[in-house]
């Protein structure tokens, strides 16, 4: 394992800027995320990878729909209103019938 050194100065408000060998080194950019963790006098720097949001709700909430959309119960096509308030949304035409390229993930 390489190792990288560097030092970053801690402003008045407590904020400090992640050198560029650093950040590149994390693999993070501008909107990544980063979790401290201190113990024994050290504090370790890790990504924080997107696995989604973790509130229980929420992920109760994805796991009936991952059941319904599986098998095929409550799906359907949205109010008409709603679907043009979305695609209105997106700032550019988008055809609702056209084939989607690539993988989807849900």
């Amino acid at each position: 394992m390489s190792t990288v050194h560097e030092v970053a100065t801690l402003t008045s408000k407590g904020q400090l800027t992640l050198p560029k060998p650093i950040r590149q080194a994390l693999g993070v950019d501008a909107g990544g995320k980063v979790a401290f963790d201190f113990a024994d006098g050290r504090v370790v720097i890790t990504r924080v990878s997107d696995e989604g949001h973790q509130d229980p709700a929420i992920a109760s909430f994805l796991a009936l729909l991952e059941k319904d959309i599986q098998s095929g119960q409550r799906i359907g096509t949205p109010p008409e209103q709603l679907a043009q308030a979305l695609l209105a949304r997106l700032g550019k035409p988008t055809d609702l019938s056209e084939d989607i390229d690539g993988d989807v993930a849900l």
